[in-house]
């Protein structure tokens, strides 16, 4: 959302404004501006928001989602896709996405989306696709390249599309769409039922993430990674439940733990989130910090900016009320994010020694 949309906007230190930013974990349908919403709702005559008033609703999609359900906060998205089935509408609101993730000092997003929820209007999957690139095209060039953009493209645990939604990521993986993704309601919607899609595009070599640990426990994550090959997890936090922390703050990690810690795959965790949904409390008692001290590849994400109520920066601020992290800290979180992306070798680099390196320095 615009930073300036947002009435209960977390203040945040100008710093952390400033830092160099990396998200993997932002979903384009949780981050419209509420303006937009309501001029696009009044354009194609939706008249099921719950008011016309911008500021209004960005309290409402909030209050919304501080359910602590996965399936309540969920529902929220029923009114941003009513608005988002139009080209017109894609378009402008991928490239407003850029524009204020960049707004927020985000240098590099991975921006997740799924196709089959914007096809009331008579749009193909490839022409959704199309619109939402060539959106992310022009919020880049808006932002005179201050930020690079790339989708991942989202099958819903619920439906039967998902070979369907691996396919056509595949076949767009040369024209931005950088990797697939599997997220909707976790409980009874196991990643394993969609394991054709998932050997798909290992066959393909094409990346893929998976959402797990957020309302399901270790278990789901174990089938995440070791049946269905996920290259990282989405969430993640409940990796706790395979660690027994002792009184004097000592840590043993079980096998898949371990197994996650040793093979850098990456938490794409998003704290904000995960207090809406009930996955942790509070900032203070959040998993992050453990993780991070524990020797995870741990990134910090947004999930959703309208519904959470976030940005970038506000998550960085809350982190540093709650745990006093400095400057550093996020240059570790920016660059494992970086490291974990899903982009050739040569880009990420460029990005954390052109981009990341020299902005925390700045510092």
């Amino acid at each position: 959302m615009h930073l300036s949309d947002n009435p209960a906007a977390q203040p945040v230190a100008d710093w952390i404004r400033r830092a160099p930013k990396a998200v993997l974990h932002d979903h384009l349908d949780g981050g419209l501006r509420p303006a937009t919403i309501v001029e696009l709702a009044r354009a194609g005559g939706y008249e099921g928001l719950p008011t016309e008033d911008p500021a209004a609703l960005a309290v409402w999609f909030r209050d919304a989602a501080d359910s602590g359900s996965l399936e309540r906060y969920l529902e929220t998205f029923a009114h941003t896709c009513a608005v988002m089935q139009t080209r017109e509408a894609l378009e402008r609101i991928a490239a407003e996405c850029a524009e204020d993730l960049a707004a927020d000092g985000v240098v590099y997003a991975e921006v997740r989306y799924a196709p089959e929820q914007h096809l009331e209007h008579g749009l193909t999957l490839d022409e959704v696709v199309d619109a939402v690139n060539a959106g992310f095209r022009e919020g880049e060039r808006r932002t005179g390249g201050k930020i690079t953009v790339r989708a991942l493209l989202t099958g819903m645990r619920h439906t039967d599309r998902s070979l369907e939604i691996a396919e056509l990521t595949v076949a767009h993986r040369e024209r931005g769409v950088a990797g697939f993704d599997i997220a909707g309601g976790e409980i009874g919607n196991p990643p394993a039922r969609h394991l054709p899609a998932f050997q798909h595009l290992k066959r393909s070599n094409c990346h893929f993430t998976i959402h797990a640990g957020e309302a399901v426990g270790a278990e789901s994550i174990h089938e995440a990674v070791q049946i269905c090959g996920a290259e990282r997890v989405g969430h993640g936090v409940r990796i706790t439940d395979d660690i027994t922390v002792h009184e004097d703050g000592t840590a043993d990690l079980g096998h898949l733990a371990s197994y996650l810690r040793d093979n850098r795959i990456a938490l794409e965790v998003c704290p904000t989130s995960n207090l809406q949904t009930g996955a942790a409390k509070d900032y203070a008692s959040h998993p992050i910090d453990l993780l991070r001290r524990l020797g995870f590849r741990v990134t910090l994400n947004t999930d959703n900016r309208l519904v959470s109520g976030t940005t970038m920066s506000e998550e960085f601020q809350h982190m540093v009320d709650a745990f006093g992290y400095g400057p550093e800290v996020f240059e570790q979180f920016t660059v494992a994010a970086v490291q974990a992306a899903f982009l050739p070798l040569p880009e990420r680099r460029r990005i954390i020694d052109e981009l990341v390196r020299p902005g925390y320095a700045a510092l």
